[in-house]
């Protein structure tokens, strides 16, 4: 049975509450507030609210705001709930600031122990559908939070730190003690440009280009992705690593996408450069 807007409006404005609490680091029991949202609701079950928290994940990463952890997206999501999510976040001035503080603020490499724990299963990419709503080009909202927290220096420097410590942790488990100490941050000696931010190797000695992508949230948040890196991983596709480092300031896990970017995710174009020759 279809959502109304009263629904709709209700379990919305519920995760918009929670969102801002967990943006802004302020604890808050789900099962509870699921639980006394339930008599809001034309009898849906908890089932079908956690499925809806997920279309609500999927359309505030679509709009490049950060989502809820905990849930993850689903994005085959009705119209309507795309107009109430952008209708409620531009009253929302508490979760605009949360949200801006979250993704602008300084972060450190965390000290790491145990890599073994790392590693993660990358999501699988979801196949859109023709009916599928998307947001429109002209839809408007205050910030593209997702797309700050890309260009947070602080960020993506700790996570290629990261990396550079993972990379000699790998290769000494190989007993590669030697190629570890050749492990190289090429976007700091070399520069920006090349495609890649980690000079790394297998464990046969063979050159791994490593690009480093560092969110605080969770594994399905969109990252970004250049022309060159693209193009890169077209070219090199035994050899071109996206490492995606996700829940960087809680406890650090990471995916490995390999080779061709776009057989592991479904690419927007989002901005063009603009010449007259």
């Amino acid at each position: 049975m279809e959502w109304s807007r009263e629904e709709v409006e209700a379990i919305v404005a519920d995760y918009l509450q929670m969102l801002t609490l967990e943006l802004a680091g302020q604890s808050f029991n789900k099962s509870a507030r699921r639980r006394a949202l339930l008599p809001k609701l034309d009898g849906r079950s908890e089932a079908s609210i956690e499925f809806k928290h997920c279309n609500i994940t999927a359309a505030l990463q679509d709009l490049g705001i950060p989502s809820l952890s905990g849930y993850k997206r689903r994005a085959n999501y009705q119209a309507l709930l795309l107009d109430v999510v952008v209708s409620q976040i531009r009253q929302q001035s508490i979760l605009d600031e949360a949200a801006l503080a979250a993704v602008e603020r300084p972060a450190v490499e965390p000290p790491q122990t145990d890599f073994s724990k790392v590693k993660s299963e990358a999501p699988r990419r979801q196949h859109r559908v023709a009916e599928a709503p998307h947001p429109s080009t002209f839809v408007g909202v205050k910030r593209d939070y997702l797309e700050r927290e890309a260009r947070n220096r602080s960020l993506g420097s700790a996570g290629e730190a990261f990396v550079i410590h993972f990379e000699q942790w790998r290769l000494a488990q190989f007993g590669q003690e030697q190629l570890a100490k050749r492990v190289e941050r090429v976007s700091v000696s070399k520069g920006d440009g090349l495609g890649f931010d980690v000079l790394s190797f297998d464990a046969s000695g063979r050159e791994r280009y490593i690009e480093v992508k560092t969110t605080s949230f969770g594994g399905d948040t969109p990252f970004f992705v250049s022309q060159r890196e693209l193009a890169l991983s077209k070219h090199e596709q035994t050899q071109f690593h996206l490492y995606r480092l996700f829940e960087f300031r809680k406890a650090p896990r990471m995916f490995d996408l390999v080779g061709n970017l776009e057989q592991h995710c479904q690419l927007d174009p989002v901005s063009y450069c603009a010449a007259f020759n």
